[in-house]
């Protein structure tokens, strides 16, 4: 009896129970019925519901397959925001969250003012028919619409007009005509101009003809008499079609340049400017590619894509996706991340993105991606090859001090509770904070500087009761902060024998770097230390090359090297470096150590140096000769090709420094050697 019991008990379980699968399956369908999906996603959600619908609800295939058909239902596959494209908002939204940065923003409103006009460009249609009355009617009606509209009497005259260079977005043709029929002007618009649509309208309908039409080029087919309002959707379809994909097709930026210059809030503001949803992805340390594409459905606990995901939290179609730190993508057993992003950033593929857990395609052509990234070399080349690189350059001392005063200290007073106080700080004190205690081709340290003052400063209002401030000057940094963090290497030494002063050039920004030579009893040997780089290892051979071949001219013993080992370091041997713009400076910390004389260490130097003596130009000018500022150095020695690159940059890079420009190392002797 117990045993026919406990099935009379497990039988009315069940059938308490399953009404409830039941109605979430009516509250799906409901759904199902009441959104507008694309047809392969509706063919999908169809065919999930009838697989859903014969199996058990209690076991877990049910609950993920309700899972996979609510995510379909809840992206937003035609849900999207139109763009604000006017362009004096976008000025004053940039101009009021970042100062300077002039080339970034104008080359990010001509990328906008591209966008607006292809947004408002007239579309040019061609009418193709033999029939006068049915020819003008069309013409006077898309006319009317505000479209340029052009007619040909046949075939013939139709190919005619394409072949002079007129580009048409889309041609509605007759089938029946004289001299040159519909399908064979198709066929012969599709290879003369593959970009015009072609939408046929016949009165000679049939299931062959339509196959006939697609199979050579046409989009649509429709049969006469034709509605105009039908014809009028289906072009209005197609020229939406065409207007999406040419926007989509321009470039995807990419902000490169070193920390805290301002790329991922600049991002933001273009964002903001158009009136996009932002959304943020750290790339940095990404090695799985799942993590971009999706897991597919097989998998426990699998998930779609972080951007499908970001897309349906974002609830709009066409995001402003930032992929930030996009060189520090990784790579390991798991799959290669950067290959997934070809698909994703490239025009001609992300119209139907593959997401593996979704198993159906979604189109991410009206997303606007921009990337950021330090170092662009870090990047695979096909990779690089799809991105447009605006590049972010450091901070001048002059910027810095409008940042601080503009920007950095009311939101560190506002985030510290100091408006009522009002503290004020004066120039000086804002120059020695940015020369003394931050070192940095960006603001992030300047901010945190910022943000300790304050802090101190609203320690004083609490313990002291005070409600005005003393204005802080030079002296009330040091009493605030401490001693200094940074001198000014370039201008605190002394000048020494065979140590040059040499600008470098990294990912951060632009930096300066004392090369060192030293000889001493030896067979002949190049030592070179300081974890150097083969380029870098070169540019030292050639240096040493240059000077053992010419050394009467330069009056050295021609046999110095003899009975002679010569050591060059670099210093920082923890960190890597390579590159031939060093190749100059050591040539002239040889020729200090050979000859005795001593370099003057607030002359910097950069260039590369070929073997006959000769100076090559450089990159980076506009970093290295900021961190000469920086540095205290009074004068810069520069390769005469880099002049026209000096001659773009404004007064607060190089007004405060002496630019002197060789074109051979002899040229350069004179201005870093000091007299004897």
């Amino acid at each position: 009896m117990s045993f026919f019991s406990k099935k009379e008990t497990e039988t009315k379980l069940s059938g308490a129970e399953r009404p409830v699968s039941s109605r979430q399956l009516d509250d799906l369908k409901t759904r199902v019925a009441n959104t507008d999906l694309p047809l392969s996603v509706a063919r999908q959600v169809t065919s999930e519901m009838e697989h859903l619908g014969k199996i058990d609800p209690f076991v877990a295939e049910f609950s993920i397959g309700v899972t996979y058909v609510e995510l379909l239902l809840s992206l937003p596959w035609f849900k999207e925001t139109k763009d604000d494209l006017d362009l004096n908002r976008a000025e004053t939204i940039m101009a009021s969250h970042h100062y300077g940065l002039d080339a970034v923003k104008t080359r990010i409103l001509e990328y906008l003012a591209a966008k607006s006009l292809k947004n408002h460009q007239k579309s040019r249609i061609l009418i193709v028919d033999d029939e006068e009355v049915a020819r003008n009617n069309l013409h006077l009606y898309f006319t009317g619409m505000g479209h340029t509209v052009r007619v040909a009497v046949n075939g013939v005259d139709a190919l005619q007009q394409v072949e002079e260079n007129d580009h048409f977005d889309v041609m509605i043709t007759d089938l029946k005509m004289d001299k040159m029929d519909g399908l064979t002007l198709i066929d012969r618009i599709s290879k003369a101009s593959p970009e015009t649509s072609v939408i046929m309208v016949t009165g000679y309908a049939t299931v062959a003809n339509a196959v006939d039409a697609m199979r050579k080029g046409a989009t649509h087919y429709l049969s006469k008499p034709v509605q105009l309002d039908k014809l009028k959707e289906t072009v209005e379809e197609v020229l939406q079609k065409q207007k999406k994909l040419q926007i989509s097709q321009g470039p995807v930026l990419c902000f490169a340049g070193p920390p805290g210059t301002g790329k991922t809030s600049i991002g933001q503001a273009v964002a903001t400017s158009l009136g996009r949803k932002f959304i943020r992805i750290s790339m940095g340390g990404l090695r799985d590619e799942a993590e971009i594409r999706g897991h597919r459905r097989t998998y426990v606990g699998a998930m779609p894509g972080r951007i499908i995901s970001e897309i349906k939290r974002a609830g709009v179609n066409n995001p402003c996706i930032m992929l930030d730190e996009i060189d520090k993508i990784g790579q390991d057993f798991r799959g290669d991340p950067a290959s997934v992003l070809l698909e994703v950033l490239d025009p001609e593929q992300n119209g139907s993105f593959s997401d593996q857990y979704l198993d159906v395609p979604f189109d991410l052509s009206g997303v606007l991606f921009i990337a950021t990234a330090n170092d662009i070399s870090k990047l695979p080349g096909p990779l690089l090859d799809r991105l447009e690189v605006i590049d972010f350059s450091s901070y001048s001392l002059e910027e810095k001090l409008v940042i601080a005063r503009k920007y950095l200290l009311p939101k560190q007073v506002a985030a510290n509770g100091l408006g009522e106080s009002n503290p004020q700080i004066s120039d000086k004190a804002f120059e020695k904070l940015i020369i003394e205690y931050t070192q940095e081709s960006g603001v992030r340290g300047l901010t945190r500087e910022i943000g300790t003052i304050c802090r101190k400063l609203a320690l004083q209002v609490i313990q002291k009761n005070a409600t005005v401030l003393p204005e802080i000057d030079e002296s009330s940094i040091t009493s605030l902060l401490g001693p200094r963090k940074y001198r000014q290497e370039a201008a605190d030494g002394e000048d020494r024998v065979g140590v040059v002063t040499s600008l470098v050039w990294t990912r951060f920004g632009g930096g300066i770097m004392f090369i060192e030579a030293l000889r001493m009893q030896g067979n002949t040997n190049l030592i070179l230390t300081g974890s150097l780089g083969e380029v870098l290892r070169e540019s030292a051979q050639t240096a040493l090359s240059y000077i053992r071949s010419n050394a009467k001219q330069l009056g050295i013993d021609p046999d110095f090297y003899e009975h002679s080992d010569i050591h060059v370091h670099l210093p920082a041997g923890a960190v890597s470096k390579d590159g031939p713009s060093a190749g100059l400076a050591i040539g002239i910390s040889l020729i200090s150590l050979l000859t005795g004389r001593p370099v003057c260490r607030t002359v910097s130097i950069t260039g590369e140096m070929t073997l006959t003596g000769y100076v090559l130009p450089v990159g980076g000018i506009r970093e290295k000769l900021l961190a000469a500022l920086r540095s205290g150095c009074t004068k810069v020695v520069l390769p005469a090709e880099n002049r026209e690159d000096v001659a773009s940059l404004s007064d607060d890079v190089t007004g405060h420094l002496e630019l002197v420009y060789v074109e051979t190392l002899d040229d350069a002797i004179p201005h870093l050697l000091c007299a004897q």
